[in-house]
């Protein structure tokens, strides 16, 4: 039996860093007494993460019930990393919202999108995982 333990807890600058490389991930929220979860685009901002949105379901749910989650992950070779987010979110107006103007928020779809929502994070963890997938060596090759 090894010692080697294979899941790592990120300290939360490593976390940041982590949400820091990348620009997709998956916000969960609350709308009409059910959670949804959808994949958004995203920038860092200091301790914040910011996205862009246009009227409907997701804005009307960050907006009744500011209460949300979010999450970002990724799976290299034998390596997974998942770094998750609790937080509260509010829509920037005014001045605030040309905060925009000097992130990285690229949406991958070209569908219009002029609201600027934050998510405040209040708590942030992450882990990396050592994967061994054993299921793996059970899979014909070839």
């Amino acid at each position: 039996m090894s010692d080697h333990d294979p899941v790592h807890v990120l300290h939360p600058e490593e976390s940041w860093g982590f949400l820091r490389a990348h620009e997709f991930g998956r916000l969960a929220f609350h709308l009409v007494g059910e959670v949804h979860i959808t994949p958004i685009n995203y920038a860092v901002d200091g301790d914040r993460l910011v996205f862009m949105t246009a009227e409907g379901s997701k804005l009307f749910g960050v907006t009744a019930n500011t209460d949300v989650a979010f999450e970002v992950d990724e799976i290299v070779g034998e390596r997974a990393t998942s770094v998750i987010c609790r937080g509260r979110a509010r829509t920037l107006e005014g001045q605030a919202a040309y905060v925009v103007e000097r992130l990285p928020v690229r949406p991958w779809v070209d569908t219009p999108k002029s609201i600027v929502v934050a998510i405040e994070v209040d708590e942030i963890s992450g882990r990396r995982f050592d994967l061994t997938r054993p299921w793996l060596r059970d899979l014909p090759t070839g």
